[in-house]
Order: C-alpha cells, then sequence, then structure tokens
C-alpha cells in the first residue's frame, strides 16, 4: 500500500491531462473518495499556472442529515480556501428506480453549475472498486462489449467534460490518504443498504476476489472492453457511411443482401445507426433491454432476407420495412400508429 507522499505523486501523474482546462468542478459528496480527490486536487492546484477550483455537493433531500452532511463538506472546503456550493435536488422524490434517478438529477445540477461558473471539467472521484461494480453489474445483466466496458475515465456531458481521474485507485487507497492526511470523512448509510443491487454486488468482491478476480482485473477487462468498442464502432460508421443511401423520401435505406454480408456485430450495429438517424438523437431506454430488440429485429430482418419475404417490424418509434426488392427501408412511424 503507498503512503500519503507515494499517493500525492501517483495524483500529479493522473492529473496532468487538466492542467489547461479553464476551471475545475469537483463533485464532492463528503464520503472517503470525494474527499480524498479534494485533498490530492487541492495539493496538485498548488503549482504554478494551474486552473481554478471549485468544489460542489448536491443535496438530494433524501435523508434527514443530508442538507448537515453538505454543509459540513463546506467547512471543510472553507479550510482549505476552496469555494463551496450546496446544490438541492428540488420538487418530489421516486419511489423507484430512487439511485438511477438520483444520479441522473445529480449530474443535471452538477453540469448545470459548472456552465455557470464557467467550468470546463467536471470532477468526479469514481475509483477501480466503483468501476468493477460496474462492469459485474452489467455482466450480470448481460450486457454487450460496450456496456462491459464500464465508466470511461471522460465524456461529455452537454459541453462540459466529465472526467474520472481515479479509476486506476483502489477504494483502500482513497481511505488510506484520507486517515494519513487527518482528513474526516461521511459514511453513507444508503451504501450499506441490501435493497440496491450495487450493495449486494459490492459485497461479492471480496469473496471474487478470494478466487484470483480483483478489481485490477474487472479494470483490465473494463479496458479492453473499451478498446473492442472503439474498434467495432468505427467499423459501423464506416459501413454505415458507405451502405446507407437516402431515398426519394428522405428515408433511410440499406440494400439487404449487402447488409446481409456484413458480420452479425456490424449488422446490428446498422440497424442502431440508422435508427437513430431516423429519429434524429440516441434512444433513452435501458442500453440492455435496447439491444435485445435490436438484435431480436436483426435476426427477423436476416431470415425475411434469405427467404426473400417482406417484412414490417416498429422499434423505437421507427418503422423498418424489408421489401420485396430486398431493400432495408427505415422511416419515422406515423403519430397514429405510433398510438
Amino acid at each position: 500500500m503507498l503512503n500519503a507522499s507515494a499517493l500525492l505523486h501517483k495524483a500529479h501523474c493522473d492529473l496532468a491531462p487538466y492542467e489547461m482546462a479553464k476551471g475545475l468542478l469537483i463533485a464532492v459528496s463528503g464520503g472517503p473518495d470525494s474527499m480524498a480527490l479534494l485533498r490530492l486536487m487541492v495539493n496538485w492546484a498548488q503549482a504554478p499556472n494551474r486552473p481554478r477550483l471549485l468544489a460542489a455537493t448536491v443535496d438530494h433531500a433524501l435523508r434527514d442529515t443530508s442538507l448537515e452532511e453538505a454543509k459540513r463538506v463546506a467547512r471543510w472546503c472553507a479550510a482549505l480556501n476552496i469555494e463551496h456550493t450546496i446544490l438541492t435536488w428540488e420538487g418530489a422524490k421516486p419511489t423507484s428506480r430512487i439511485q438511477e434517478m438520483a444520479r441522473a438529477a445529480r449530474y443535471d445540477l452538477l453540469i448545470a453549475h459548472a456552465q455557470q461558473r464557467d467550468c470546463d471539467v467536471l470532477m468526479s472521484a469514481h475509483h477501480g472498486d466503483d468501476q468493477a461494480e460496474t462492469v459485474l453489474f452489467r455482466l450480470l445483466r448481460g450486457s454487450g462489449i460496450g456496456g462491459l466496458a464500464g465508466m470511461a475515465p471522460e465524456m461529455m456531458r452537454a459541453n462540459i467534460r466529465h472526467a474520472r481521474p481515479l479509476l486506476s485507485w483502489s477504494k483502500q487507497e482513497l481511505i488510506t490518504l484520507c486517515h494519513e492526511l487527518g482528513q474526516d470523512f461521511i459514511l453513507d448509510p444508503s451504501n450499506e443498504n441490501q435493497k440496491f443491487a450495487r450493495t449486494r454486488l459490492r459485497a461479492l468482491l471480496p469473496d471474487l476476489a478470494q478466487e484470483g478476480l480483483e478489481s485490477a482485473g474487472f479494470a483490465r477487462l473494463a479496458q479492453r472492453a473499451r478498446r473492442a468498442e472503439a474498434a467495432l464502432d468505427q467499423m459501423a460508421q464506416a459501413r454505415f457511411a458507405h451502405l446507407h443511401t437516402i431515398d426519394p423520401s428522405g428515408h433511410v435505406t440499406f440494400d439487404g443482401l449487402s447488409w446481409l454480408e456484413e458480420p452479425e456485430e456490424i449488422r446490428i450495429r446498422l440497424i442502431g445507426l440508422a435508427l437513430i438517424r431516423t429519429k434524429g438523437s440516441s434512444p433513452k431506454p435501458d442500453p440492455i433491454a435496447r439491444l435485445e430488440q435490436i438484435e431480436g429485429l436483426a435476426k427477423l430482418l436476416a431470415q425475411s432476407l434469405s427467404r426473400g419475404e417482406a417484412a414490417r417490424q416498429t422499434l423505437g418509434g421507427c418503422l423498418i420495412s424489408c421489401t420485396s426488392a430486398k431493400r432495408l427501408q427505415f422511416e419515422p412511424e406515423s403519430p397514429r400508429r405510433s398510438r
């Protein structure tokens, strides 16, 4: 286990890509992960010409103690001379999918605040153990290769870069850093609530580690899946540009036999791209359920083309037709048909 000095040096390497940012907004919940990130970034920002740091805590107002905890974080930030803001999730709260809805609300609030304060990067403290939970969760749900890629080190949310610089760190390293720096933190009781799937999966990780599948193994799987996903996506985009045409009605079409010659994975991705092109935006539903729907559609279209049969199917507001001329056509589903 590295000591605080070594961990601080490691952080300087991991934070190097953000030296040219205009402003960095740190999402700080008060837990050991985010408090460790805050202390690492404060240390890193002491070097000359580093971007300004701001911090924000989202009060989801789901627990009686949440506001007082957010105020404790504000005091810790003040002691470090870091400007801090409490962002409150207003309005009625959901009774189901609580963690999912709270996560969406949290990012909405943080991104809006980053935009208001002219920060171009949002920093969150997701670490290697979080990545392991994510990959395991998606593996159990039957995710595709993109899901097994886990959380990306960076992604765009609106026009803000969302960075996760601690994905190569273990949770124990972050706790050790807090202890060695004398940094207090808050333990969220919801993290131990067994009604949440992630809590139950988290409890499995020590047993899996005993069998040799540690967080580092999940991280390697995620990295390799991300690499494969990028290659497949690039191939699918290139084949889509080559194969698709726009018919006189403005609809996306493929030559069915050319589509059928593609590997099955590329056929599935081409359908996904055609659906997005037809509807004008990425689909919002559960991505795993969506993948299963597209896989079923691809199988139906392949069977129809092989038999020389016509077929019509709807999916996600689109009408997909396999014509007698062996062409695949995608068009928006009519409002009347949708109702």
